[in-house]
């Protein structure tokens, strides 16, 4: 029995959500199907554990799972047998064979995602299922000051959408930022924490692009944290402009390392 560690990227767009679910196309079951091929498995009997779901439309660049194979195979035959069996939308990036203790969903330590926000006057048919279309005035001066208060440990009741089941709603950010990309035309927001609630970046993106839109003040970030109270922070930013960029484990990132004690997975 060996341990293999993959790093994937998928794009979401067609994908019900990370998690299996009945009669629904989901990344865990494609790639559970294709562990257990190799592994001539009549029946999907080898499972996969992931560093935690992301939901339908929502993307990833480097996600990362789990699964114990019944007999070893080189890293590069892994690789290159996985990526054999994957569809178009699914991209193995990485394999390493790992030692039994090591969990690709309790021992996280970070995660780090992008949100992508389109502000072209029309949605573009070409980027629609990868950024969000916002069409309305903002003041990027407004949301990079209002962004800050994003940082720290708090808890973000405030910033959870319902159906919600983790025990506590405190979770630490060390780094949130936007800017503008020239380029594309688009607003690139970046948050860095020890976990994330169901929906909190979307929402976070929301109040941030209310705040830059005018409608709310620069410092009503404070007083939601403060509130804890989900209804005051209604609007959920959609999932295509969504992207889980990278997650940390152990010795990742030695300057964000969160102690045992105050680690939080979502």
């Amino acid at each position: 029995m060996a341990r293999y560690k993959i790093i994937f990227a998928y794009d979401g767009t067609s994908f019900a959500g990370f998690q299996k679910q009945p009669n629904q196309r989901t990344v865990e079951g494609v790639i559970e199907k294709a562990v257990n091929k190799m592994a001539k498995k009549k029946e999907n009997i080898i499972g996969i554990y992931a560093s935690g779901r992301t939901d339908a439309g929502v993307h990833a660049l480097a996600q990362v799972a789990h699964f114990d194979f019944p007999f070893e195979i080189t890293e590069i035959g892994m690789l290159k047998g996985l990526n054999s069996l994957m569809p178009l939308d699914i991209q193995i990036n990485d394999v390493k064979i790992v030692s039994d203790d090591f969990h690709a969903r309790y021992q996280v330590t970070g995660k780090k995602y992008i949100y992508r926000i389109d502000l072209g006057e029309f949605t573009n048919p070409f980027k629609r299922n990868y950024t969000t279309h916002w069409r309305f005035p903002y003041n990027l001066k407004d949301i990079k000051l209002a962004i800050n208060d994003l940082i720290g440990e708090h808890d973000f009741s405030s910033f959870v959408a319902s159906g919600s089941k983790v025990s506590s709603n405190i979770r630490y950010i060390y780094d949130a930022n936007v800017n503008y990309d020239e380029a594309n035309n688009e607003l690139i927001f970046q948050f860095y924490g020890n976990g994330f609630l169901y929906n909190q970046v979307r929402i976070m993106v929301g109040v941030l692009m209310q705040i830059g839109q005018g409608k709310r003040p620069v410092s009503d970030i404070q007083r939601l944290l403060k509130l804890k109270n989900r209804q005051e922070a209604r609007l959920t930013m959609g999932a295509s402009g969504l992207y889980l960029k990278k997650v940390y484990y152990p010795g990742d990132d030695p300057e964000h390392a969160v102690p045992k004690t105050r680690r939080v997975i979502s």
